[in-house]
């Protein structure tokens, strides 16, 4: 028999080999299709206005820096009094060592804006009437519907219902509809949504320049094997890849916010990636089972 998950990657697999004709580009229209990369995690914030959640530790003298630890800044302004709350009490659990089960340690399907948060990479298969995107770990395949509405009445679902739109040069795609459940969040570090989540993504090309200037401002990660992802292509003279998220949900937030995600064309093969749930660590080997003494 089968597995489900078995399944899924069988079907990514399918995907990125037969979704190749009738692209969705012509005058005007760019042609997102391709592998794009980044070697960090979490979204950018916005170049102005309210931002997303951010991963800080509080020194003993009330500064904060970034953390390496899952620890969400709960004095984000646009995080309402209760919902603060809730991402401290992660915050407390993950300081004690705790990592509680979340989207991504338990192998389910990720909506944006949380998927856009935590890949490495993702391969775009762009046709006339639909947008196909496959991020690297996990069976995270989103189907993105061109020149299409929501239904009247969308029914939840893990990744939501996505319908795309070309203005000029910028792809618009626009998801509703996203499943509430403990461990749907919009981010790794536990911020709930509510139904009202209204998620908008712009993807554009930008210069190769300043997409790779992007990418070293948000930082990288050392030492990165992306799960056998090629390299991030060093020449600047290609293109990168900027996607612009706004966020709403007034069940939640304050206030509508604004992240960013910073991609560059990638170098060599996609890798078939199988994602095993692991709720007490994230990331590494160094949770993989191993006997404490010999079993013989």
């Amino acid at each position: 028999m089968v597995s489900a998950k078995c399944f899924a990657s069988v079907a990514v697999a399918f995907v990125s080999m037969s979704i190749v004709e009738q692209p969705a580009h012509g005058a005007g229209i760019p042609n997102f299709s391709g592998l794009w990369g980044r070697d960090t995690l979490l979204l950018e914030p916005p170049e102005s206005g309210p931002g997303p959640v951010a991963r800080i530790t509080r020194n003993p003298d009330g500064t904060r820096t970034p953390t390496g630890v899952w620890i969400g800044d709960h004095t984000n302004p646009i995080l309402k009094p209760a919902i603060a709350e809730i991402v401290r009490n992660r915050a407390v659990g993950s300081l004690s060592g705790t990592v509680v089960p979340d989207m991504h340690n338990s192998c389910w399907p990720e909506p944006p804006p949380y998927v856009l948060g935590v890949h490495f990479g993702v391969q775009i298969l762009q046709q006339r009437d639909e947008v196909v995107l496959v991020y690297l770990l996990h069976n995270t395949v989103r189907h993105v519907r061109l020149n299409a509405s929501h239904p009247k009445n969308v029914t939840p679902s893990w990744q939501g219902h996505s319908v795309g739109r070309f203005e000029g040069d910028t792809l618009v795609v626009d998801t509703v509809g996203i499943t509430v459940a403990p461990i749907s969040t919009v981010d790794t570090l536990g911020t709930p949504h509510s139904e009202a989540l209204h998620v908008v993504e712009r993807y554009r090309m930008i210069d190769g320049a300043a997409a790779a200037e992007a990418q070293r401002k948000k930082g990288t990660i050392a030492n990165l094997n992306a799960y056998g992802r090629g390299d991030i292509d060093p020449d600047t003279a290609k293109k990168g890849l900027q996607v612009d998220v706004t966020v709403e949900d007034a069940g939640v937030f304050t206030t509508p916010w604004s992240a960013r995600v910073t991609y560059r064309p990638l170098i060599g093969q996609w890798p078939e990636v199988v994602c095993a749930e692991n709720p007490f660590y994230l990331g590494t080997s160094e949770a993989i089972p191993a006997a404490g003494t010999p079993d013989f």
